[in-house]
């Protein structure tokens, strides 16, 4: 049986109604936000309201709390701006939660699934981290990073 497959998508410069509607143009079912605190300084990116706008589309939501980036290597990436060093210090940090990993796994199987974060560019984000380690565990096969149309970003 192939592993089914998964999206991400990061929300950096990108306007609401056009980020919702990268999300139903993908067919995505269900978007699991993989930050640590699901709260955003941009209007409608936060939990509760991400939620009620998702749900509008039919689309589900899902906070993985355990999938964010730990705090402190936040601190240390805005410090250092070194993306290897977040890499390892979040692939550590991966190894310790297995049972999130599962239960996407499993989720990715049922639903059209894509993880959310902040950063537009999937490379400089701890969510292709995630997909690496969910494709090396078999558990996700092909996965589409999606950008939102219109979407500005430095990093891009």
């Amino acid at each position: 049986m192939t592993p089914p497959p998964l999206l991400t998508l990061g929300y950096e410069g990108a306007d609401l109604d056009a980020f919702l509607g990268t999300l139903s143009g993908h067919s995505v079912t269900l978007l699991v936000d993989t930050r640590e605190r699901a709260q955003s300084r941009r209007r409608g990116y936060s939990k509760t309201a991400l939620g009620l706008a998702l749900k509008e589309r039919g689309i589900g939501y899902l906070h993985l709390r355990a999938l964010g980036t730990p705090p402190s290597l936040r601190k240390e990436y805005r410090l250092s701006g070194d993306f290897g060093l977040l890499e390892r210090g979040y692939n550590a940090h991966l190894a310790t939660q297995g049972e999130a990993l599962d239960q996407l796994g499993e989720l990715a199987t049922r639903e059209r699934v894509c993880l959310l974060c902040f950063e537009a560019d999937p490379g400089a984000c701890h969510r292709s981290l995630i997909a690496r380690r969910l494709q090396t565990l078999g558990l996700v096969g092909e996965v589409e990073h999606l950008h939102v149309p219109g979407q500005s970003s430095l990093s891009l």
